[in-house]
């Protein structure tokens, strides 16, 4: 069955909660100011009427002023009124806005880690952030705008029928015309191709922005031409979808559109001229000329009221596709949580016949792993680049659920361990490490809130920061990035087993600590992994083989399967895959640059 279109104010107004009757508050008053509005043109034509019925006596006049006040007031009156109508729309909409992010990211919160592997940072952020700024212009002024239009144009159409129905049939007609052209933009097919127009230009800024960050990388490797292609390429299709729908699809409309929106009264001067002729003669002229000027002004009024419902209509066009956004977000996958959570009864770590297969791809990352890891052992994953170690660390503190096999920690199913007792028994130090444009302390007590700055100094302490904390101007209370403050690599990484230290998790997953230090910072790290894995089941991913000799138990993986299993000496008795990396790895080690003698090029 095809799902039904959700509308967007609707989803908007589900989105903003009790917050919604200051949108029902604005949007009544707006209607009130419009209404306000159209009782100055009444004045103005009560005025004409006296002043063609008083000709050529205009001393008999007598409540021209009383007119002009009752106009003044009731402008001043739709104004007041307007003007409080937006400050509640405006407070509604940075409302929904705000429910909008804690929504979205409250479902974040529930997604599985490694959802977020594949979807970066930036493009989560861009679809929340934009989606809710975009909707908190509908909800701030278009929705008011629609709102108030509509009704300004009902009473407006009202009024036409009252003074001379001829006349206002032929304002009207202006005014369907052009609504007909307008709606013919944006309705049926060319919504489609709309959309697909915006979307290009999402695309070009994307590129672009890519491109401007990449300038110093391209320019190094001498790769202009090359690198812009991509640039270009989004340029052309923008250009191709905006030719395309500008200069075919909306081109005959919004010219018919324009001239009956700016010419409303097109049609009034040959009606007015058809039936003068009879005014004259049934000596009613007086009344026709008054009518006449009243529908004059008026007509006046649409080519402002039509302006107004073809903005407002394009930013509810604006707001579903903010809403578009919102549902990518929405529909990220969530965690099951267990009903009747379990507490595992130790620290091992066991695989049980588990595969797994990435979303989108057809070859499995795992096949059929088994191996179990005791309490306080430490084990070691090897292998080629691929083999699956990561996704093998990243299913224990379930990045991602497996979908056959079994995965448990202390003999109970992690998918039956409470999410939140599943992350205080992991500690993770990630190869890539993350820290928060915050102070050094605050970095830190992320893995343990409630930790005094005696226990993070004690952390700090075991994970040879010292020499870190002595160089920063504030101390541990120092901002990263602030005053020039950056750190290294392997500085980074020290922090984040500091971090991993204070948490006092009693299970590790390392994945390869030291990759992106340098000499010093590697036995520095390699001291701190002495103190963070001490009495704790370690399990380590590793492309050093020299860090895995002591291991209790090195498994080796390559193409998803576990190839072989055992400590440093019986895989290398083995002679398997394990010896051929051991030796690749030694030469590796040995290999170093030498000079070229003069003459050997």
């Amino acid at each position: 069955m095809k799902e039904k279109k959700k509308n967007a104010i609707t989803t908007l107004l589900n989105y903003a909660g009790n917050f919604r009757i200051l949108t029902y508050i604005g949007l009544t008053l707006s209607a009130i100011s419009m209404l306000c509005s159209i009782v100055p043109y009444i004045c103005i034509w009560l005025v004409v009427r006296d002043l063609i019925e008083a000709i050529p006596n205009f001393s008999n006049i007598q409540n021209i002023e009383t007119y002009g006040w009752v106009a003044f007031s009731f402008s001043v009156c739709g104004i007041i009124i307007y003007f409080i109508g937006l400050l509640c729309t405006h407070l509604a909409a940075f409302r929904t806005a705000e429910n909008i992010r804690k929504i979205g990211m409250n479902h974040l919160m529930k997604a599985p880690l490694g959802y977020f592997d594949n979807n970066a940072s930036g493009l989560i952020r861009g679809r929340l952030d934009s989606a809710a700024n975009d909707t908190e212009t509908l909800l701030a002024h278009n929705l008011a705008d629609i709102v108030g239009t509509i009704v300004l144009f009902t009473g407006m159409v009202v009024l036409m029928f009252i003074f001379d129905w001829r006349m206002g049939a032929s304002c009207l007609l202006s005014s369907i015309i052009s609504i007909i052209a307008m709606f013919s933009m944006m309705g049926g097919k060319n919504a489609q191709i709309m959309a697909e127009y915006q979307a290009a230009q999402d695309k070009m800024t994307k590129a672009g922005t890519e491109y401007v960050r990449g300038i110093p990388v391209v320019k190094i490797f001498q790769q202009t031409v090359y690198s812009f292609k991509t640039f270009k390429k989004s340029i052309e299709e923008y250009s191709d979808k905006a030719e395309y729908y500008q200069g075919k699809i909306c081109r005959v409309p919004q010219s018919i559109n324009l001239t009956f929106t700016e010419g409303a009264f097109i049609f009034l001067v040959p009606v007015v001229i058809f039936l003068a002729p009879s005014a004259l003669n049934n000596g009613n002229f007086n009344n026709f000329v008054t009518n006449f000027v009243f529908y004059a002004i008026f007509s006046a009024i649409i080519s402002t009221a039509l302006a107004k419902i073809m903005f407002a209509s394009s930013g509810i066009m604006l707001a579903n596709t903010a809403l578009n956004r919102i549902d990518l977000v929405m529909k990220a996958p969530t965690l099951k949580e267990c009903i009747h959570p379990k507490t595992p009864i130790d620290n091992s770590v066991v695989f049980k016949n588990v595969s797994f297969t990435y979303e989108g791809s057809s070859t499995p990352a795992l096949s059929s792993i088994s191996f179990r890891v005791k309490p306080g052992q430490t084990v070691a994953l090897v292998g080629p680049s691929g083999g699956g170690k990561t996704t093998v660390a990243s299913l224990i503190p379930r990045f991602w659920d497996v979908k056959k096999g079994v995965i448990e920690i202390g003999h109970v199913n992690v998918k039956d361990i409470d999410q939140h007792v599943l992350m205080d028994k992991v500690a993770f130090v990630f190869q890539n490490t993350k820290l928060f444009k915050t102070s050094i302390l605050e970095n830190i007590k992320i893995s343990n809130p409630n930790a005094s700055d005696k226990e993070v100094m004690y952390a700090l302490k075991a994970a040879r920061c010292e020499d870190i904390i002595e160089k920063l101007p504030n101390g541990i209370h120092t901002i990263i990035g602030s005053e020039g403050t950056y750190l290294s690599g392997g500085e980074q990484q020290r922090i984040a087993l500091a971090r991993a230290i204070l948490k006092n998790a009693p299970i590790v997953i390392l994945d390869e600590a030291t990759a992106f230090a340098d000499p010093e910072n590697e036995v520095l790290i390699q001291k701190a992994l002495n103190v963070l894995c001490q009495n704790r089941t370690v399990i380590m991913i590793a492309h050093r083989l020299s860090t895995v000799i002591n291991a209790d138990k090195i498994i080796v993986l390559d193409k998803g399967y576990v190839i072989e299993e055992g400590t440093h000496d019986e895989l290398l008795n083995k002679k398997g895959l394990y010896q051929k990396m051991w030796t690749d790895y030694n030469q590796a080690a040995k290999w170093k640059i030498t000079s070229v003698e003069k003459g050997a090029l």
